[in-house]
């Protein structure tokens, strides 16, 4: 994608909490707790949309614990679209700091729906840290569609 700035229109269309698991018996007290971090995304062409799924696994003594995954959906204004669609290749190429900024969105969103979802519960201690998403996305994120 070429270096000039964009401005790219959104809106955030549908919040989902694709996995929630609390597995109370692989929880060891007194070890170390790691967090693993995964994020994906996925783009709909004809519905211009942007999905940004994140997913985070709490273990300790290599066992996991904890897992939540949340997808955030994002409308993507038409023209802002179509800036970053190329037809004859029928790729989409989304810069890496729009990529960023609704990826911080996303784990705010899964922050919340874990303080949620485990209020009130000794796994209430356990939370998402900040994450400099800067390390985990280094690049423009190219989508290709077929016609089917």
């Amino acid at each position: 994608m070429d270096k000039k700035p964009i401005n790219i229109g959104f809106a955030l269309s549908r919040i989902t909490t694709e996995q929630f698991a609390l597995i109370e018996d692989n929880f060891e007290s007194g070890y170390e707790v790691k967090i693993h971090v995964n994020i994906r995304f996925a783009a709909d062409n004809k519905a211009k949309l942007v999905g940004v799924f994140t997913k985070f696994t709490f273990e300790t003594n290599q066992k996991q614990f904890l897992i939540i995954e949340v997808g955030c959906h994002f409308n993507i204004e038409p023209k802002a679209w179509e800036d970053m669609f190329v037809e004859e290749s029928n790729q989409l190429t989304i810069p890496k700091g729009f990529l960023r900024h609704l990826t911080l969105i996303t784990v705010g969103t899964a922050r919340g729906i874990l303080h949620a979802k485990t209020e009130n519960t000794p796994y209430n201690k356990f939370y998402l840290p900040t994450i400099n998403v800067a390390d985990l996305i280094k690049q423009d994120n190219v989508f290709e569609f077929n016609d089917n």
